[in-house]
């Protein structure tokens, strides 16, 4: 018997924050959420970011900085979709939102897609070959997913900074107009 590999072992530990991610992007995605005042310029700030450093890794590939500017367009597009069918809640107790169930899960699914093509891909289609991140970020097959989940994100955490500032201004106003009263 031999010893597995190091790409065996390291998708061994990281199995379970495959798993455990997926599982809290699922949550995230389609059931009803308290919205923190935090949770928006933190997603735009990551997500932000993690785009910029995709980027940086495709400047190698110069066709794949253009297939990661259209996804970041076509996710912003797609996040403005998402806000106009969220369903929003000011209640005494929070502001709470619920995001589109099928939005979520068709973009749920395609996560989960990539993570498994990769997967196939490195261990079953071509385990010998050696893998790099400059190869893995110059692939079209992530570098349009990613930029599609980051585009929705970073659109959608502004959508939900928007709504955010309207209700809060709207209950300032309220109380300004109850105290001249």
């Amino acid at each position: 018997m031999h010893a597995p590999s190091s790409s065996t072992l390291t998708f061994l530990v990281l199995a379970p924050l495959i798993v455990w991610r997926v599982y809290a992007r699922f949550r995230k995605m389609v059931g009803r959420q308290r919205l923190s005042r935090y949770r928006a310029p933190i997603t735009l700030t990551i997500y932000s970011l993690l785009s910029s450093l995709v980027a940086y890794a495709t400047l190698a590939h110069p066709g794949r900085v253009w297939w990661l500017a259209g996804s970041l367009l076509a996710g912003a597009a797609l996040s403005q979709f998402g806000i106009r069918h969220t369903k929003f809640e000011p209640t005494r107790g929070g502001l709470f939102y619920t995001p589109n169930a099928h939005l979520g899960l068709a973009l749920s699914a395609l996560f989960v897609a990539r993570i498994v093509y990769r997967i196939v891909e490195v261990y079953l289609l071509a385990p010998s070959l050696p893998r790099s991140t400059g190869e893995f970020m110059g692939s079209p097959t992530t570098v349009v997913p990613f930029g599609l989940l980051a585009g929705y994100f970073i659109g959608y955490a502004i959508g939900l900074a928007r709504w955010r500032n309207s209700v809060l201004l709207a209950k300032r106003l309220r109380e300004a107009a109850k105290s001249d009263a």
